[in-house]
Parts: structure tokens; sequence; C-alpha cells
């Protein structure tokens, strides 16, 4: 079970440094920005470690990218207003749905 509290902090982890990165493209947080991702980075990758010592790599991956996917889309909706439409919901559900098989099935 605690590779899987790692791998599910790596995933979250993960969608910071793209949010550190769209704030970067400001120049009043440009520094902030990189630092934010870089930082988010980095944790995120010590906890895939972490996690891939009890849990398949390919399994790990893909549930980090997914996760992370997951989650940039829901912030990109709430917070910097991305388009919301059906398709890219359906993606983003097809993402989840492909996370959870894999849980399931290690």
């Amino acid at each position: 079970m605690g590779g899987w509290l790692y791998l599910i902090s790596a995933g979250l982890l993960e969608i910071g440094w793209p949010i550190g990165l769209k704030l970067a493209q400001s120049d009043q947080w440009r520094w902030q920005g990189i630092v934010m991702a870089l930082a988010f980075m980095a944790a995120s990758g010590f906890c895939l470690f972490m996690a891939q010592k009890t849990i398949p790599m390919g399994t790990a991956y893909a549930v980090w990218t997914g996760i992370g996917a997951a989650g940039a889309f829901l912030v990109g909706i709430v917070f910097y207003n991305d388009p919301a439409t059906l398709g890219r919901w359906l993606g983003a559900a097809l993402i989840i749905g492909g996370v959870a098989v894999l849980k399931l099935s290690a």
C-alpha cells in the first residue's frame, strides 16, 4: 500500500510543474514559476522513484502520467479558462478509466 501512496503523491505533484510553467509565462512570475516547476518535478520524480520499489515500472509510469494529465486538465479548465469541450472531457475520462484498470489489475 505504501507504494500506491507514493504513486498517488507523485501524480498529484506532477500537476504542479505545468502550473509553474504557466506562471513563468508572466514577467512578474518568471523566476518563481520556473523554481516552482523544478521543485514539483523533483518532488514528483522522487515519489515515483519510491513507488517503483513495489509497483511495476510500466504501471507506475502510466498511473503517474495519467493523474498528472487529468489533474492538469482540470486545473486548466477551472483556473485558466481552458476549453471544456465534450471531446476533451471524454479524453480525460478515458485517461482516468485507464488508470483505474491499471490499479485494479496490479
